[in-house]
């Protein structure tokens, strides 16, 4: 089973943060492929289906970030599955500008808490990941306590540039489900969208 999880905070307050915007594409994703709703699963809210013949599980973990990846160890510990071949993590990334993404096979955490849990959970930096902009523009970049960023919300355009990519995130995992993280890489190189002014 393939196994794909949204990184992000529960509560209402965290919806519309930078830092759930994992939780913007696991959602997205659920809807396209008309999962069916939301359930309880210890200490993550589930949904499976089927994509492409293949059975397909989106995770949300309802622990804060930091202890995001507790929710994998179950199915790390299940015969024939590997993080490698068969997880994919969603998470933000400062480093990255509203509008960019980045997937990749493998890598550190980067400072993300997220990540670092995953990682830890795992034992390992081998899953396929998908890191989505949720920084300031080059000219733009300050010198800003990061926490207090990445908790505070999109602004409305920034919002509308992130859900513009959604489509192309679609695409890219239901490739990832049939292929493997190396086509996806080779196929979707994280383009620049637009900001708007309004």
């Amino acid at each position: 089973m393939k196994v794909i999880v949204g990184l992000g905070n529960p509560g209402r307050e965290y919806a519309g943060t930078r830092h759930n915007v994992g939780w913007w594409v696991i959602d997205h994703l659920a809807d396209v492929w008309r999962f069916d709703g939301w359930k309880k699963d210890g200490e993550a809210h589930v949904t499976t289906g089927t994509v492409n013949g293949k059975r397909v599980r989106l995770v949300k973990p309802q622990t804060f970030m930091n202890l995001s990846g507790k929710v994998l160890v179950r199915y790390a510990r299940r015969p024939f599955w590997s993080a490698a071949q068969d997880l994919l993590v969603v998470s933000d990334e400062v480093q990255l500008p509203v509008g960019r993404y980045r997937f990749r096979a493998k890598g550190s955490a980067g400072g993300h808490n997220g990540l670092k849990s995953v990682q830890a959970s795992l034992g390992t930096m081998d899953y396929a990941r998908l890191r989505v902009g949720v920084g300031p523009a080059e000219s733009e970049r300050k010198v800003a306590v990061l926490s207090d960023y990445v908790l505070g919300n999109f602004g409305k355009a920034e919002a509308g540039t992130v859900r513009e990519l959604l489509p192309s995130f679609v695409e890219a995992v239901e490739l990832w489900v049939a292929e493997g993280i190396l086509p996806v890489m080779n196929a979707f190189s994280g383009r620049e969208g637009k900001v708007s002014d309004e």
